[in-house]
């Protein structure tokens, strides 16, 4: 349980970073394709829609499943708060709201990464429907 106690924390975190990294990463990787993207060049609609959609799924795992991991995180931390309050025989009410706004940060984090990266994957949504509709103009 001191394992637990001392990096569940600093797990949960860097599991956090490292999605947002990738969510840096899909985005900007995004932007500069949908930039310079000629979708007169494409000889189908199929093929074109899967060269726009690229990385859109690792974005929609992402922000579907960082409010999970802060949430596994904050559940750790509340079990941690729980066992050092049994541990010690008495209730320190100063450590169990010290555990607790510990635990209730990795929820933050979560949502945190969670948030924009839904509004970033909607935003690029949007450009994929309006790329798939201009190409579909261009080729009736």
């Amino acid at each position: 349980m001191e394992f637990v106690k001392h990096n569940v924390e600093y797990l949960i975190i860097a599991i956090l970073g490292i999605m947002s990294f990738f969510v840096v990463w899909f985005s900007i990787e995004r932007v500069i394709f949908y930039a310079n993207v000629k979708v007169g060049e494409f000889k189908s609609v199929e093929a074109l829609e899967e060269a726009l959609t690229k990385n859109l799924t690792s974005l929609y795992i992402i922000y579907s499943n960082a409010p999970y991991i802060g949430l596994l995180g904050t559940v750790a931390g509340i079990m941690v708060t729980f066992y050092d309050m049994g541990m010690s025989g008495g209730i320190d009410s100063k450590s169990i709201m010290i555990g607790l706004s510990l635990a209730l940060k990795a929820t933050a984090f979560g949502l945190i990464v969670a948030i924009p990266t839904l509004m970033i994957y909607n935003g690029f949504n949007r450009k994929v429907d309006i790329l798939l509709n201009r190409y579909k103009a261009e080729n009736r």
